[in-house]
């Protein structure tokens, strides 16, 4: 009788994950096989222009509660795409001041802390991977602090 009222839980259980999938969201469970570009394409026009990245202060990995405001919109279309199994990688990136070796550290963190916070907020954490760049992929290349604070970033892109 155990055996048979567990299984009756779990069919239940999926019964009810599956209407939840099935309801308006922007992105379905019947749109999973929707292309990374589609998915990018939604996720920047829910986000808004630079809404896919956060920066952070000179040396720093705290999220500060303007650049959270930023991850909240993240987490926002990340709820909404759920059923779609949409996965992230968020990559961390610094300036070019420091060794290669401190920065792809501390890139690490900061992509850490992305990820943690939006796993603070309810984002599985089989949704989310970390990748460090450290100063190789600087988006500004000048070597002013508007190119340096541009380059301190945290960058959550959408996985295949």
């Amino acid at each position: 009788e155990v055996f048979m009222f567990k299984n009756l839980l779990a069919s239940l259980g999926v019964v009810f994950l599956i209407a939840s999938c099935s309801d308006d969201t922007p992105m379905s469970s019947s749109d999973a096989g929707a292309s990374e570009s589609e998915m990018h394409t939604s996720f920047m026009k829910h986000v808004g222009m630079d809404g896919d990245r956060v920066l952070f202060g000179f040396d720093k990995s705290v999220i500060t509660p303007s650049e959270a405001a930023k991850l909240d919109k993240q987490i926002e279309w990340m709820n909404q795409n759920e059923c779609a199994s949409v996965r992230i990688v968020i990559e961390g990136h610094c300036d070019i001041r420091g060794t290669s070796e401190y920065n792809l550290g501390l890139g690490k963190r900061r992509a850490e802390a992305v990820k943690n916070y939006m796993v603070s907020k309810g984002i599985g954490l089989n949704r989310i991977d970390t990748v460090s760049y450290g100063k190789e992929r600087p988006e500004a290349l000048g070597n002013d602090e508007t190119s340096h604070a541009k380059n301190r970033r945290g960058v959550t892109v959408i996985a295949e």
